[in-house]
């Protein structure tokens, strides 16, 4: 079964106990947000809300909140997709196995997108305002679409070959926008439509973009598919698709996708206004800054057009799903894209960029008397300088003949496997004043920051602790430390995260935006004369321990949320040589929630029991939340 709509889906869904109608009253403010994120959490049907408060088009949510769900909607193409990327490993694979390869002729022919004179989209017109207004969080800056498909062509060689298709963030109304004309057009650092964009300026032309909503699922998908640059994003939508992407063509303008539900159709202004707050996928707000604006020259939308969405926050969330499925689908390339690299892992519970987990080799000198990590630098370099690895934040690689059977999703395991085998004083390496994620706000500015690729390869060279010292010298304050902005307060309330890892409460963090913590230097400095600490080489200062060490979603996404590499680690015995820091004692990492970060997300209270209230018993959504 492929789906040329997505009302097409929907029905078929539906047949399968996949999908559910919701006749109840929802509200798109805050409520039908809350609704989804719930709906996700618990595993429940995909959701088509048919009365959406003050707006005529019906909601859909959930659409791929199970692996079940999104493999099932792609349960015919899924088979041929994966053949066309086993090629890419193994070309002669085919004469192998042919029977493997029956559908993958059709999935190339798919990949070619079709010019057709017309399509569904352009039967009926309507103003941005019309839209639904999602709003998903308390402090969102107005209206968003969530589940946007952007796509642009270059301006240097027109045509969908070297097209763009990007899910980048859409605020469709706001203080400072022009109501119906202007949206906000949020698109982060590294992204194929920056390409486009500077092609535009130096050709002193707007770029024209074109924001599809719905359509064939594959085409959401394609959206948020890392494919290496050169490579259309609506390629792959037609070989997931099944069938070839019909696209109107239009003299003078872009083409646009036949079968959407809707399409904002302009072109960037040359000027930007504020975009935002907006609460992101890190699980705090992205703040308002200057972002590019599109002004609006028409809204299409067919006549039986869903509006589909997603709320995102602290992981897990609905984008999960598309991280997992991505991971599925390409987890095998990754040898082929990263000399020497085995595997990677980028976490999830951390908001994937602050963290990426790395299995890789170490065959630079196999006559070496002891193994220590040098082809693992090399790939950890390759990691950052290349397709979406490039934003991670910490890159901790370890070497695979050091332990054959380990995972990178194993993170007891991982962790301990670092701490045991790190040498502190060679094997953490430092990009500083460099670009970073957009969203990230423990960098010195916004896009920028620092990395750190930690590599461990070798024999063990510490037994992990299971236990505390009982004579921790954790109340680092000195006379000075207020007037040096230390904030007041002790370091106390110490507790064993997993073995060898002490999370501990910190004094509240003041220093500015770009410095080192006084406090910070003065708790390593006597931890550097205390005893008995070589089974402990990782201390992590927090806001909340007990949070932070209930489990390890928690602490992942604490410590690499809230820290900065170079900002933001210490360490005991501390030293520079030759420009590379190091420490002999423990490393400590300050991940306690910095004076300049973005707030954390939180739910309106009034909104939870409305939707309380729902899922009760009697309620239209009991049983489903």
């Amino acid at each position: 079964m492929t789906y040329r709509n997505l009302s097409a889906c929907v029905a078929d869904l539906e047949r399968h106990k996949h999908l559910v109608r919701i006749d109840a009253e929802v509200d798109a403010n805050l409520e039908i947000a809350a609704i989804q994120r719930r709906a996700y959490r618990a595993g429940a049907p995909a959701m088509l809300f048919t009365r959406v408060r003050g707006c005529r088009f019906p909601m859909l949510a959930n659409l791929f909140g199970t692996m079940e769900r999104t493999k099932f909607i792609f349960r015919d193409t899924l088979r041929a997709v994966e053949g066309i990327f086993r090629l890419k490993l193994d070309p002669f694979d085919a004469f192998r196995h042919p029977l493997r390869y029956t559908g993958v002729p059709r999935a190339l022919w798919s990949m070619l997108p079709k010019s057709v004179s017309d399509g569904p989209v352009l039967r009926h017109r309507c103003a941005i305002s019309d839209l639904p207004r999602l709003v998903s969080w308390p402090m969102d800056g107005g209206g968003y679409v969530t589940l946007p498909q952007v796509y642009t062509e270059s301006p240097d060689a027109p045509g969908p070959m070297q097209s763009n298709i990007g899910m980048y963030r859409v605020q469709l109304d706001g203080p400072d926008y022009e109501k119906d004309r202007e949206v906000g057009l949020h698109y982060q650092i590294h992204r194929g439509i920056g390409y486009h964009h500077a092609q535009a300026l130096r050709r002193g032309e707007p770029l024209k973009v074109n924001v599809f909503v719905g359509g064939p699922p594959s085409m959401t998908l394609s959206a948020v598919m890392p494919l290496p640059e050169g490579i259309a994003e609506i390629l792959f939508a037609g070989a997931l698709a099944g069938f070839r992407i019909p696209m109107v063509r239009r003299p003078g303008g872009l083409p646009i996708l036949a079968e959407a539900d809707f399409c904002i159709s302009g072109a960037i202004a040359p000027y930007q206004k504020p975009e935002g707050p907006f609460g992101d996928h890190l699980g705090y707000y992205s703040l308002a800054h200057d972002f590019p604006v599109l002004r609006v020259d028409a809204v299409h939308h067919r006549p039986d057009a869903i509006w589909p969405f997603t709320t995102v926050g602290r992981p897990p969330q609905e984008d999960t799903m598309f991280g997992d499925f991505i991971h599925q689908l390409t987890a095998d390339l990754v040898p082929q894209v990263f000399a020497g690299v085995r595997e990677i892992h980028a976490v999830d519970a951390a908001g994937v960029h602050p963290l990426l987990l790395a299995i890789g080799s170490e065959r630079y000198v196999p006559y070496a008397g002891e193994r220590q990590p040098q082809e693992l630098i090399t790939c950890g370099m390759a990691l950052l300088g290349t397709t979406q690895t490039s934003l991670s934040k910490y890159v901790l690689i370890m070497a695979h003949e050091d332990a054959p059977s380990m995972s990178t999703h194993d993170f007891p395991g991982f962790f301990t496997h670092m701490l045991e085998r790190t040498d502190f004083t060679r094997d953490l390496h430092f990009i500083t004043r460099t670009t970073i994620d957009t969203l990230d706000y423990t960098g010195i500015s916004l896009n920028q920051g620092s990395k750190l690729v930690w590599a461990a390869a070798g024999p063990r060279k510490r037994q992990l602790a299971d236990t505390l010292p009982g004579d921790l010298p954790l109340d680092a304050r000195t006379d000075d430390d207020h007037m040096a902005g230390a904030g007041g307060g002790a370091f106390g309330d110490p507790r064993l995260f997993g073995r060898g890892v002490v999370v501990l409460r910190g004094p509240k963090h003041t220093a500015r935006r770009d410095e080192h913590d006084p406090a910070m230097h003065a708790l390593a400095a006597r931890l550097a004369h205390a005893r008995g600490l070589d089974g402990l080489p990782l201390f992590v200062v927090v806001d909340d321990p007990a949070f932070t060490a209930a489990n390890w979603e928690n602490f992942l996404w604490v410590v690499f949320t809230r820290s900065d590499p170079a900002t933001d680690m210490y360490g005991a015995g501390e030293f520079t040589h030759c420009k590379h820091w190091g420490c002999t004692g423990p490393l400590l990492i300050d991940a306690r929630l910095k004076s300049f970060h973005a707030p954390a997300l939180e739910t309106d209270p009034d909104v939870e029991r409305r939707v309380d209230a729902l899922a009760a018993p009697g309620g239209p959504l009991h049983g489903y939340l």
